[in-house]
């Protein structure tokens, strides 16, 4: 299994766990918690997966002009 699958197999998990925890979010506070936490857990990851498909030579090119990370940026595709 390659490290494209093992991503796209753990999007798939968070996935789940955050439909289980929908259901029960609204009763608790630390369900709310972990809700939000898996949401950021799924934004990264699919953000590991969008840079697996990316062009080397263009993400030179990139490192070469600065780019200022910000958090909204990992939300763009969630």
């Amino acid at each position: 299994m390659n490290n494209k699958q093992q991503i796209q197999k753990r999007i798939q998990q968070t996935e789940l766990q955050l439909k289980k925890l929908s259901l029960n979010m609204s009763s608790s506070d630390v369900c709310e918690d972990l809700y939000n936490s898996l949401i950021i857990q799924k934004a990264v990851l699919k953000k590991q997966l969008k840079d697996l498909n990316k062009n080397p030579i263009i993400e030179k090119v990139k490192k070469i002009i600065p780019h200022e990370k910000r958090i909204c940026d990992y939300f763009k595709e969630a």
